[in-house]
């Protein structure tokens, strides 16, 4: 696949780094020689100086040619016609990253006039994920599948949680009997591993549990951690993240108040009672400065604190004092982009629906839809070959969530949630070994 990415930003340089990595050929164009030659030394990839509007700069990127363009510039206006401009000149797909909420009203005219076929906005994606880690306050990182019906959930394990030192299969019947999965697991020094039930959970650890809402939350009640629901959220930074998470907010929290002032400011946080918050949220410019802020409101006291962070070196700084909600919202659009690149890549018919990246992609969960071109349909899962760094952590039928076993079955329409470790899937039938090295029911060779 070919891809051209307009803007060399935050954006369009994690989002090069990812389709590098995974082998597509990628193209970046910008105005500014400072950040192509560190994407052209960085990453190996050609790089184009120009204005994105330019049809003539569009044609020298390969636009004409091209599977993919993604506008990411700061502009929202250069982004819209750049994709006109791409679509015109023979691009197959256009995506435009579009912020400002002035558009949001009018956003399925302005995608058909304008030729674009998808809207990225990391700002209000951003604003999202946080929104779910304050309905759930235990959670260190939280992703829906299935329309809602099922939920992963991150968090990091205590010396004194019950899990600790003991293996998955002695966990005690009531954890057995909720409808979840233990799914992945992060250990401190960065290895992420499929747990299996002799797996042993470590202090540090971060866990990955996978199943209903309401399984989860019973488990969390069980381990301790169950805390009530939010009802104050003290956020500092005023852009755009903050606006769009401040009108989520405000259908469950109503009663917003807007202060003028420097958020680092310890006595301004102080006189307007942050510590009484039961949230905290860190969103300003400064990756340094929402860090520091995040400590502080933990070492006060506050019950969630969620921090906005787009530099990956820093994770690991945050982790280490504590803080494990870190959400960045270059991280959040590649990976959007990246579930349509796999999709576009697919000819097989399994549709991906979501993807999310564990530890900056080490490990992904997956949801596809099994079509009819799925292999192995009807076979028990204790009887199929997977390759090896592949968990089946979910099916959803009709109106049933299922933790299968090795009777279970993947049948044509159901939801499958997968996890993967070091493995790229582009389709359901991607996890599997060879055709050959698989038992089929009846001597038939119908799937």
């Amino acid at each position: 696949m070919k891809i051209v990415i307009v803007g060399n930003g935050k954006v369009g340089f994690s989002l090069a780094e990812q389709l590098v990595r995974e082998k597509y050929d990628v193209v970046i164009v910008d105005l500014r020689e400072d950040t192509l030659r560190r994407a052209a030394d960085a990453l190996d990839i050609m790089s184009v100086k120009g204005n994105g509007i330019s049809a003539a700069t569009l044609i020298e990127a390969g636009a004409p040619d091209a599977d993919l363009l993604v506008a990411a510039t700061n502009s929202d206006e250069i982004n819209m016609v750049c994709c006109l401009t791409a679509k015109h000149l023979g691009a197959k797909y256009a995506i435009a990253r579009i912020r400002n909420p002035e558009y949001n009203t009018g956003l399925s005219d302005l995608k058909r006039n304008m030729g674009i076929d998808m809207v990225i906005n990391p700002e209000n994606a951003t604003a999202v994920e946080i929104s779910r880690l304050l309905r759930f306050p235990p959670a260190a990182n939280i992703e829906t599948f299935c329309r809602g019906r099922v939920e992963l959930i991150g968090f990091r394990l205590l010396e004194e949680d019950f899990l600790v030192n003991r293996p998955l299969h002695a966990l005690s019947d009531q954890v057995k009997q909720l409808s979840l999965l233990f799914c992945a697991v992060e250990r401190p020094g960065g290895e992420v591993v499929i747990p299996n039930g002799s797996f042993v959970p470590q202090a540090g650890d971060k866990l990955y549990l996978i199943g209903r809402p309401s399984s989860l939350d019973q488990f969390f009640r069980l381990l301790g951690r169950y805390s009530p629901k939010v009802k104050s959220v003290f956020i500092v930074g005023g852009g755009k993240i903050s606006l769009y998470l401040s009108a989520v907010l405000e259908k469950r929290l109503p009663h917003t108040t807007v202060i003028c002032g420097d958020g680092t400011d310890q006595e301004l946080l102080e006189s307007e009672r942050m510590t009484a918050s039961d949230a905290f949220v860190a969103l300003t410019d400064r990756d340094e400065d929402n860090l520091i802020l995040s400590l502080y409101a933990m070492q006060k006291g506050v019950q969630k604190v969620v921090t906005k962070s787009n530099r990956q070196n820093y994770a690991g700084i945050a982790q280490t004092i504590g803080l494990d909600s870190v959400i960045s919202p270059k991280l959040i659009t590649a990976a959007q982009i990246l579930q349509v690149v796999r999709g576009m890549q697919n000819s097989q018919g399994s549709v991906m629906n979501t993807l999310y990246r564990i530890d900056d992609g080490s490990a992904e969960a997956m949801e596809f839809t099994a079509s009819a071109n799925t292999r192995h349909l009807g076979v028990p899962l204790k009887d199929l070959q997977l390759r090896k760094g592949i968990l089946i952590a979910v099916l959803a039928r009709g109106g049933d969530i299922i933790i299968p076993e090795g009777s279970s079955s993947i049948r044509e329409g159901d939801s499958v949630i997968l996890i993967s470790r070091d493995l790229r899937i582009l389709d359901l039938n991607d996890i599997y070994e060879d055709e050959g090295a698989f038992p089929v029911p009846g001597g038939s060779n119908e799937h």
